[in-house]
């Protein structure tokens, strides 16, 4: 895949996690994908995000940088959320919080592959312990 092919297949993937268009999901995740170094095939992808989608009701992901390097792109990811218990094994509980996520995606076949991601768990502990959500994620300004 090109640079803008892969560009255009990830932000259709974005927007089917938003829409939680979970039987499209199929159009841009491999049968054969894997999650930090563990196959989990497209249904235990799905099940993965359906979970964390139970888990946060108002989960949206918001792409803040965007680079790619085919076959990989890579992305910071924001999130501005409201977890109805706990997440990442943070009593979060209904507490607002807004952390970010680290994301590689490798495509092959058209779709993709393999994640390897990285979720800013010690910004959620810090908000948790003051009570109030950090600065949000953005891009830097010039």
């Amino acid at each position: 895949m090109t640079r803008d092919e892969i560009l255009v297949a990830y932000s259709g993937y974005i927007a089917c996690l938003n829409a939680q268009d979970w039987p499209n999901l199929e159009n841009y995740v491999s049968d054969e994908a894997s999650y930090n170094g563990t196959l989990i095939g497209l249904d235990g992808y799905r099940a993965m995000l359906i979970g964390d989608f139970k888990a946060i009701p108002d989960l949206q992901f918001h792409m803040v940088q965007v680079m790619c390097d085919p076959p990989v792109i890579a992305a910071r990811l924001a999130f501005d959320c409201t977890p109805v218990g706990d997440l990442f094994d943070l009593p979060v509980n209904g507490k607002r919080v807004q952390f970010s996520e680290n994301v590689f995606y490798e495509f092959a076949g058209g779709k993709i592959r393999n994640v390897w991601s990285v979720i800013d768990k010690a910004a959620i502990a810090a908000q948790l312990c003051t009570g109030a959500p950090s600065a949000p994620a953005q891009e830097p300004s010039a």
